[in-house]
C-alpha cells in the first residue's frame, strides 16, 4: 500500500487548497535537500512533491479520493464519462469494481452524492476499457501502465513545449513526441495514452507514465510553485534603497529594494514563480545578498572611509 499523500503532508482529508499549499510549503522548506543535508531528505522532498502535485490539483484530487493509490489507473475524465452527477462530492461505495456491498451487479457500481442521492449505471468495464471481465469471468487484459523518468530544466518546466524523448525497452529503444505542460513541477506526471505495455487479444494497450524530476538549477531554487533566488546588490543599494532587475524563468523581472535591507531579506514576487493550468501561479522571492567590490579604487576607499568615520552603526551591537 502507497502512503497516504493527506498523510504525507499531514493533513486532513478535508483539507482546503490553502491549507494544502501552506502545509507543503512549510515542509519542502525543513527537506529540500538544499537545505536539508540528511541522507533521507532528498527522497522525502520528492515524496511531497508527488502528493502537493496530486492533491492542488481539483481533478486529480477527485480521483485520488475515490479510487485510492489506483487513481492512475483511471482515465482522466472518468467523472465526464460517468455523468455529471458524480461531480465533485461523489463516492463509490464498496471500494472496490465488482458491486456496491458485493452484489451481484457485475461491474456496475452504485454512486451517491454527498446529499445522498443515489444513481445506478456505471459500468467499470465501459469506464476501464474492459480491465474487470464481466460476470467474473476475464475477458482480453489490457496493456500495462509503465512508468520513466523525464528531466526537465527549470526553464523548460516553466514554458512547456514539445520534446523528443528515446526510451529504451525489450524491443528496443522508441522516440516518444511529448506535450510538456507549462508549469509542471518535480514529481508530477505527463501521460502518454496508450503508449504502455501491449493488450492481449483486442484489449487496448497501457499508457506511458513520464514522472518529471527538475534537474537543479544555478540560479533557481524550487519549492514547489514557489521560486527562490539570490539577488545582489550594492552596499549603497541597500541602504539607499534601489530598483534593480531579477531573474526569473519567464525572463528579466524588476523589484523594488527598500532602503535600510540587509542580506537574507526577502521580497516577494507575486505571481512570478510556476504557473498553475488550473489555478494561482506560485511566487518568486529574491533574498537579498550585499555584495562589496572586490578591488576598491583610491576615490571609493577614501568615501567608505567618509562613511566610516561619520556613521555611528554597529551591526554587532545588539540592543
Amino acid at each position: 500500500m502507497a502512503r497516504d499523500y493527506y498523510e504525507v503532508l499531514g493533513l486532513a482529508h478535508d483539507a482546503g487548497s490553502e491549507e494544502i499549499q501552506q502545509a507543503f510549503r512549510s515542509r519542502a522548506r525543513k527537506f529540500h535537500p538544499d537545505i536539508n543535508k540528511d541522507p533521507g531528505a532528498e527522497e522525502r522532498f520528492k515524496e511531497l512533491n508527488e502528493a502537493y502535485g496530486v492533491l492542488s490539483d481539483p481533478a486529480t484530487r477527485r480521483r485520488y479520493d475515490r479510487f485510492g493509490e489506483d487513481f492512475r489507473r483511471v482515465p482522466e475524465d472518468w467523472d465526464e464519462r460517468v455523468g455529471a452527477g458524480v461531480g465533485a462530492g461523489a463516492r463509490a461505495r464498496g471500494g472496490r469494481p465488482g458491486g456496491a456491498g458485493g452484489g451481484g451487479d457485475g461491474g456496475r457500481v452504485r454512486f451517491v452524492s454527498d446529499a445522498g442521492e443515489g444513481f445506478e449505471g456505471v459500468d467499470f468495464e465501459d469506464l476501464f476499457g474492459g480491465m474487470f471481465g464481466r460476470g467474473g469471468t476475464r475477458g482480453p487484459v489490457p496493456g500495462a501502465d509503465q512508468e520513466a523518468e523525464i528531466r526537465l530544466g527549470v526553464a523548460e518546466a516553466y514554458h512547456g513545449g514539445k520534446r523528443g524523448i528515446t526510451l529504451g525497452g525489450p524491443g528496443g529503444q522508441r522516440t516518444y513526441d511529448v506535450t510538456i505542460p507549462r508549469g509542471v513541477t518535480d514529481g508530477q506526471r505527463i501521460r502518454l495514452a496508450g503508449q504502455g505495455g501491449r493488450g492481449s487479444g483486442d484489449a487496448p494497450p497501457g499508457d506511458l507514465y513520464l514522472r518529471v524530476r527538475i534537474t537543479p538549477d544555478p540560479r533557481f531554487r524550487l519549492e514547489g510553485r514557489d521560486i527562490h533566488v539570490v539577488l545582489p546588490v550594492t552596499p549603497w543599494e541597500a541602504a539607499l534603497g534601489a530598483t534593480v532587475p531579477v531573474p526569473t524563468p519567464g525572463g528579466t523581472a524588476k523589484v523594488t529594494v527598500p532602503g535600510g535591507s540587509s542580506s537574507g531579506r526577502r521580497l516577494r514576487l507575486r505571481g512570478e514563480g510556476m504557473p498553475h493550468p488550473r489555478g494561482a501561479a506560485g511566487d518568486l522571492y529574491a533574498e537579498v545578498r550585499i555584495m562589496v567590490p572586490p578591488d576598491v579604487g583610491d576615490q571609493e576607499r577614501r568615501l567608505y572611509e567618509e562613511l566610516a568615520g561619520v556613521s555611528s552603526f554597529d551591526p554587532r551591537r545588539r540592543g
